[in-house]
């Protein structure tokens, strides 16, 4: 037989071997094919940071993501089939298990990749720059409305500017700060975390919420030129105040901090899986303690010089 036709054969066979998906098309694996997958936009940053060099070290594989808030992200991944992985920061509730369960059989598997938090900005030539977590949520209940009221130099109404309605960001500050099913006439979106660093820069009395993500790696250009138009809150939960520095996340000084996941929703081994497995390696965790975040499946060294850690009274 010739050494042609014995090449073909075998060719042949392992496409054949190979796993198809229900379209006919040989399906993805861990580290090949092509898949699209959603997150939550205020979690640009890392999202982007951890796809491009998974795509960087595996040549055949190629992910894609739609960046949408938080509650469009998970929404888009329980209806669409071809949507297998959502990055966000809450979990699945019992009747999205149960909808999954009944559409697709199919259990997702959640998992915990980084601790991050969510940043309050002001504009740079505001002088208050203190927050505690009684006075936010006084904020975003509309019990107060200028900066007086919470001890500033002003009599200016505050503007509280967030990315988007459905954002998880938006979530937690109503569900675990302020207890609300909706916020005051004072707060308002702008669409997305750049537009909320533009806008609180180009606004004295602006209070702007975004994600930590934005401002946290200071080896991003893009993140100090966010840093360079604002100043950023530092919080309290009682006397003293922590600004949202890598380490008071860990240490859980800082009191606005939530969870990076990953739902993947795949019934196989496939690129979804794949990614999922690589945000968790020691790899892709690096990735995320150079974004300034805290990872969660390895241990982060905190070396404290004082006795007290660094904190603004």
């Amino acid at each position: 037989m010739k050494r042609s036709t014995v090449f073909l054969i075998a060719c042949t066979v392992f496409f054949a071997c190979q796993e198809k998906n229900k379209y006919g098309k040989v399906a993805d694996t861990p580290t090949t094919g092509e898949i699209t997958i959603v997150a939550d936009e205020s979690l640009k940053p890392i999202v982007e940071a951890e796809v491009e060099t998974f795509n960087a070290l595996h040549k055949k594989a190629n992910i894609k993501v739609i960046y949408l808030p938080e509650a469009d992200a998970i929404t888009a991944m329980l209806r669409e089939d071809s949507l297998k992985l959502a990055v966000v920061t809450r979990g699945l509730t019992p009747e999205e298990r149960k909808y999954l369960m009944e559409k697709n059989k199919v259990r997702a598997r959640q998992d915990s990749m980084a601790t991050s938090g969510i940043a309050l900005i002001v504009n740079r030539e505001n002088p208050d720059t203190l927050l505690t977590m009684d006075q936010l949520k006084d904020l975003l209940t509309g019990k107060k409305t200028t900066w007086k009221q919470i001890g500033g130099r002003s009599n200016n109404g505050i503007e509280i500017v967030f990315d988007n309605p459905n954002s998880g960001l938006i979530r937690m500050l109503k569900d675990s700060v302020a207890k609300v099913d909706s916020l005051p006439k004072s707060c308002f979106a702008v669409s997305k975390n750049e537009a909320v660093v533009d806008y609180v820069s180009k606004n004295r009395n602006a209070l702007g919420l975004i994600g930590l993500e934005w401002i946290s790696d200071r080896d991003d250009s893009t993140t100090n030129a966010f840093l360079n138009k604002i100043k950023v809150v530092a919080l309290a939960g009682d006397s003293t105040h922590f600004q949202p520095y890598q380490a008071y996340l860990a240490l859980k000084y800082y009191p606005l901090m939530r969870t990076i996941i990953t739902i993947n929703r795949e019934g196989r081994t496939g690129l979804g899986t794949g990614f999922s497995a690589f945000f968790a390696s020691e790899r892709g965790q690096r990735i995320v303690l150079k974004a300034g975040l805290v990872p969660k499946t390895m241990p982060l060294r905190i070396i404290q010089a004082n006795t007290k850690p660094f904190a603004i009274e």
